[in-house]
């Protein structure tokens, strides 16, 4: 049996690509030396969401060079959450390594990894060291959602580190088991658990391409991540209604009072609106937040597939053609 043909190879690298037609071929060239130092029993699982460019062909070259390098390709885009998703659900590794391939994971930092899980780690983190690869803006934005998410969230989520760690397989099985379909996989991954290590590494800029990641699907993937491992923003308007309500209590009483002994007052037009565009602001956010609930809770009820393959390239895994979970 040749290296890579195992049917449990050591190492899965899990790579999820959109329009990456120029990323492939350096990725590998990057990557295979680095596994081969490890070990040659290895698999490279691409997971092709719904490219509209070369990015399949590459990927095809790739597997006839070397059949170590395998994939499936979604039948339209399905979002990174659901291509980490199939990954997990088609990995064959003891050990699986999800990773981008923009080579922003630098490839360096897997023997650590693997070294720390062949020690008895099961997951392994890569946490960034400093975020001086991102802009500005990015560093701010991503120190708020992780404040935010720590203060409010219901599971801890370490801080900077990103999908890039290595997960064994008995937490890859225990993965498997999570039904949701809106997913935010870097609370999924905390969620699970297990003995866990941590190596660091500097994050380096993109080699090539760019990001696929606009300003609202960012926002929408931090919302996901507040929605999906937080009840507190439900909660809050409890406490507001009461504290609303106290207010306005108070309130009455002081009208009331004044009205007992300066007699009564032509009431103002102002204070009027103010009082009701204030109350009606903070009914229509908490509808708002309800809202973001209740959609959740539709598209789980309506329980469609996370994803749908097209086609696999090699021996990319059991999984079905739909989903797993049912």
């Amino acid at each position: 049996m040749t290296a890579g043909t195992a049917q449990h190879p050591e190492l899965t690298i899990l790579v999820p690509v959109y329009n990456e037609q120029d990323s492939i071929a350096p990725f590998v060239a990057a990557l295979a030396p680095v596994l081969d130092s490890i070990t040659r029993d290895w698999e490279i699982l691409f997971v092709n969401d719904g490219s509209r460019d070369a990015t399949i062909a590459e990927i095809r070259a790739a597997h006839g060079r070397d059949p170590r390098i395998v994939a499936i390709d979604f039948s339209r885009n399905f979002g990174k959450e659901s291509a980490l998703s199939a990954g997990l659900d088609h990995a064959r590794g003891r050990a699986v390594i999800p990773m981008d391939v923009d080579l922003q994971d630098p490839p360096e930092v897997i023997p650590e990894m693997v070294a720390r899980w062949r020690e008895g780690a099961e997951v392994v983190l890569a946490r960034r060291e400093n975020r001086d690869s991102d802009t500005r803006l990015k560093r701010v934005t991503a120190n708020m959602f992780y404040a935010m998410l720590a203060r409010l969230g219901d599971t801890p989520i370490p801080r900077n580190v990103g999908d890039f760690r290595l997960i064994d397989a008995r937490v890859v099985e225990a993965l498997r088991s999570y039904g949701e379909r809106e997913r935010f996989m870097k609370g999924i991954f905390a969620h699970v658990g297990f003995k866990t290590a941590t190596v660091n590494y500097v994050r380096p800029r993109r080699a090539h391409g760019q990001t696929k990641f606009r300003p609202v699907q960012l926002y929408n993937l931090a919302l996901d991540g507040i929605v999906s491992f937080s009840t507190f923003p439900l909660k809050i308007w409890t406490y507001l209604g009461f504290a609303g309500a106290f207010l306005a209590f108070a309130y009455t009483a002081f009208i009331v009072g004044r009205t007992l002994v300066s007699g009564v007052d032509v009431p103002g037009y102002a204070s009027l609106m103010v009082v009701m565009l204030t109350f009606n602001s903070i009914i229509l956010i908490g509808m708002g937040v309800q809202g973001e609930y209740i959609a959740r809770i539709f598209a789980e009820v309506k329980a469609r597939p996370l994803y749908l393959v097209r086609e696999r390239i090699g021996d990319a895994g059991t999984g079905t053609e739909t989903e797993r979970r049912d």
